[in-house]
């Protein structure tokens, strides 16, 4: 710990010096300058629009996740609203029990469940974190600022029927975190000193050679490595610290270079002082930061609503009539639609493969058990969080004072803090916290991403470790102190493009997520739990 934060501390003073002279020179506007042609192109590739006519236009790579979603939804019979029940129980420790027998080990199996022999230390009681903790840091991935500012923008550009679509394509998505988390179990590989490192790189590579297509996996396997590295940079990192020193500099009344500086420095050696604990002490701050973030956000939006509770009715009426009943708003019904389903995928993350990395590192021996867990996530995050948000933006925005649907809103944090504040004055406070905590936890989730996938690629020394840590320490102070959107936007289309392979691997590898699930199903029955 101390070495690691000497490290950071060393290099922090010379890159504040740079940050300075940086700042008189304008090299963020030319580093943007520079380098908006590759993001462009990059982002043009990813998010390349297919014409679904009427001139409505919809990326490829959102219809990719929406279509994997609705196939592994059919596949498994509904198991997103099925077992939804036995996913709650699961967290709440109701088949811990199960974890504890061995009768498969017993009875000679020397890979239980028919798992690769990597991952046999799996199938005692290895992982580092519980299932509560798993699900938290995988929270604190996705639940931000897309709740916040994302969901402001969509009802801007698509009225209160985008928050239907939004609920639909985050029912949809649990099924996607369903199948690749529980692949994300049963493919990790398990360290002498019981580290875990898991995620789509490792069921691709491993999981693909099972099925006969070792060559292609692992070439996708590397590909989603090198683009969780860059996301973890741009968009899990620099983003997140440029957002949450904005917010803190207009609460302060102060927003120069030195304040976001400082703050950046203090944010950086937060976020280094937990990280260097691995995912053991991710998981026990964030099993502590996410339910009080989401919490205190929670309490605010029904605070509202209860002052409101004779609107809530009509706010529901406009949801469901915005959403197949549309007037003024551009693309008609189709384009309300892709709205709302595009805010919940860059919401959710569903079929990206990000979670199956924080969620691989529980404690059990039943893949789908951590598969079903993960199905909350889209849940959470977008059936509950951002609904919450859009409910109380549709009743504050009676008289058209928050924003006019199908003009889209220039900032969405703005617009969700005016809609707050119009009943609690003081919610801007509130939102400051929460958008710094949002941001740290999120910053904390992406940092062992791309360590996950920088180990993959550079090896599992402790040195590979500290460059990875420190690289991400100095990128806060980084995106804290210059707003390098191009930079930015180019790490957001790798995180969507991470979608690619790892869609490629789930539709392979289903198969064996239902030998999982059936497993574990009958583990339960075996041991006369009602699921």
């Amino acid at each position: 710990m101390k070495k690691f934060l000497l490290s950071l501390l060393t290099l922090i003073t010379p890159l504040l010096s740079f940050a300075q002279e940086a700042d008189e020179k304008g090299l963020a506007e030319k580093i943007n300058e520079g380098f908006k042609p590759v993001a462009d192109a990059w982002g043009g590739f990813v998010f390349y629009p297919i014409n679904l006519g009427d001139g409505v236009e919809m990326p490829i790579v959102i219809i990719v996740l929406l279509l994997a979603g609705l196939l592994f939804t059919i596949l498994f019979k509904f198991v997103n609203i099925r077992l939804f029940p036995t996913s709650i129980n699961i967290v709440r420790g109701k088949y811990d029990e199960i974890d504890h027998v061995t009768s498969d080990v017993m009875a000679g199996d020397p890979t239980p469940g028919g798992d690769a022999i990597e991952t046999i230390r799996v199938e005692g009681h290895d992982g580092e974190v519980s299932h509560f903790q798993a699900l938290t840091a995988a929270l604190s991935g996705t639940v931000g600022l897309g709740n916040i500012a994302g969901v402001a923008v969509a009802l801007s550009l698509g009225g209160p029927g985008a928050t239907f679509w939004m609920i639909v394509a985050g029912l949809v998505g649990m099924s996607s975190k369903f199948v690749e988390c529980t692949l994300g179990v049963k493919y990790r590989d398990v360290g002498p000193d019981g580290t875990i490192y898991g995620g789509p790189m490792y069921y691709l590579k491993k999981g693909m050679a099972d099925v006969g297509k070792k060559g292609l996996g692992k070439v996708l396997a590397v590909l989603f490595a090198i683009m969780v590295i860059g996301g973890s940079f741009g968009g899990g990192n620099m983003f997140q610290a440029n957002q949450a020193a904005q917010q803190f500099g207009s609460m302060i009344g102060s927003q120069d270079l030195t304040t976001s500086l400082v703050f950046g420095v203090v944010m950086a050696v937060l976020v280094g002082v937990v990280i260097i604990g691995g995912i053991k002490r991710i998981g026990n701050i964030t099993e502590k930061v996410v339910p009080f973030m989401v919490g205190i956000y929670f309490i605010a939006a029904i605070i509202i609503l209860a002052a409101n509770y004779n609107l809530i009715g009509d706010a529901f009426q406009q949801i469901f009539d915005g959403a197949f009943n549309v007037k003024g708003i551009t693309g008609g019904v189709l384009g309300v639609l892709i709205i709302g389903f595009q805010r919940a995928a860059f919401s959710n993350e569903a079929g990206v493969g990000s979670a199956a990395i924080a969620h691989s590192a529980v404690k059990t021996k039943y893949p789908a058990s951590e598969g079903l867990v993960a199905l909350l996530e889209p849940f959470i995050d977008t059936v509950v969080v951002c609904t919450m948000t859009a409910l109380v933006i549709i009743i504050t925005n009676g008289d058209g004072g928050i924003m006019e649907y199908g003009v889209k809103s220039p900032d969405g944090v703005l617009a969700t803090s005016k809609a707050f504040a119009s009943v609690l004055p003081w919610f801007p406070y509130v939102l400051t916290v929460a958008v710094v905590l949002f941001a740290f936890s999120t910053m904390l989730s992406w940092s062992y991403y791309g360590l996950q996938g920088w180990m993959f690629l550079f090896g599992r020394s402790k040195a590979a470790d500290y460059a990875y840590k420190i690289l991400f320490c100095l990128f806060v102070i980084i995106g804290s102190a210059a707003s390098l959107g191009a930079v930015t936007d180019f790490s957001d289309a790798m995180i969507f493009a991470m979608a690619v392979p790892n869609v490629i691997g789930l539709v392979f590898l289903f198969p064996k997520v239902r030998e999982e699930l059936n497993r574990y199903i009958n583990a339960i029955k075996s041991k006369k739990i009602k699921a």
